[in-house]
């Protein structure tokens, strides 16, 4: 059970970068990217096939980053210059990345088990340093010496980094440009007629979102250890889900609380999958509908909450206004009684 909770809060983590970039789209731009489910593949395919040639890894996964920014900026050239509805303009580049990816992979799966990844190198330079052991010692002691991960070297690894993105993603919304970027979302027209550029505005956020996806995939494709054409089949909604599930627990004061929401989520969501495949009537292939359901009752639970709240507040206002009465009638018939005597 140990292991099962450390590999998916590994991978919520990882899988958290990604919901970062839906967020940016979603909530930030108010657009319904779906070129989410096609730059996923793109970061992994291009991570995965300069690897397999012999490329640095870390490069790699810059150049994924790179390629992500480049789908999203496509898809913001055929929504604000193409004049083509946001929503289509997600899909039409989603269709063409599929056929890009292949063509970037040259098949449909690419292995990289016998590769040197990012990862690896993590893993190996963690095991030098001696961090390893001293984890697995401490699980030893507390008695879960027989679940020992194989490496807390990417899971430290990912932390950092996905908290650096997190604080650069605050960083940048802080700005003026983040800021004018929010406006769009909030209100193009209103931005627009402050002599704000919001066609720019709209491909800028899009490429930044669609990088942090990008960067996600490649880094999935090095922890699986292969990419896969059908790989991003369904990631907008796992992303959304994150995004949901972390606004549901954790609130969206401010950009902050939001963006770490956003974290929370992925790694909730991660384990909540974990768990719901653990059960002897479930098997992998429900993963989909497991995800359904999650997003189903993330979107469902809180308007059951507010609605169940409002009943409640009507029902102490209704008694409120019946005690109110009754006292009124009281003094009024006390009143009358003194008058007649």
């Amino acid at each position: 059970m140990f292991t099962a909770i450390f590999g998916s809060f590994e991978a919520g983590i990882i899988y958290a970068i990604m919901a970062l970039g839906v967020y940016l789209s979603f909530r930030i731009l108010d657009f319904p990217d779906l070129t989410v489910d096609g730059s996923f593949v793109t970061g992994a395919a291009i991570s995965a096939i300069m690897i397999a040639n012999g490329a640095n890894p870390f490069f790699a996964t810059f150049m994924a980053l790179f390629a992500g920014f480049v789908a999203g900026c496509m898809t913001g050239l055929l929504h604000t210059f193409g004049k083509i509805n946001n929503l289509l303009s997600g899909i039409l580049m989603m269709i063409a990345l599929y056929s890009i990816n292949l063509r970037i992979m040259g098949k449909s799966n690419v292995p990289l088990l016998n590769s040197e990844t990012a990862f690896t190198k993590i893993s190996n330079f963690f095991e030098e340093l001696g961090i390893n052991s001293f984890f697995n010692n401490i699980l030893t002691m507390v008695g879960l010496g027989d679940s020992l991960p194989e490496t807390w070297g990417i899971l430290i690894f990912m932390i950092f980094v996905t908290l650096l993105i997190k604080w650069l993603t605050d960083s940048f919304l802080q700005t003026e440009i983040g800021l004018a970027v929010r406006a769009t979302g909030d209100n193009k027209r209103m931005i627009r007629s402050l002599s704000a550029n919001t066609n720019l505005l709209v491909i800028l956020g899009l490429g930044l979102s669609n990088a942090l996806v990008a960067f996600s995939g490649a880094l999935i494709a090095q922890q699986g250890g292969f990419a896969d054409v059908g790989m991003g089949i369904g990631m907008i909604v796992i992303g959304l889900a994150s995004v949901i599930i972390g606004e549901a627990l954790f609130g969206t004061k401010s950009i902050a609380r939001a963006t770490l929401a956003v974290i929370g989520g992925a790694i909730i969501y991660r384990i909540v999958v974990t768990l719901a495949l653990r059960v002897d009537f479930l098997n992998p292939g429900d993963m989909k509908l497991i995800t359904a359901a999650i997003v189903i009752i993330a979107l469902t639970t809180p308007k059951i909450i507010d609605y169940s709240k409002e009943k409640k507040r009507k029902a102490r206002r209704r008694t409120e206004r019946m005690t109110k009465a009754t006292v009124d009638r009281k003094g009024e018939s006390h009143a009358a009684l003194k008058s007649d005597s």
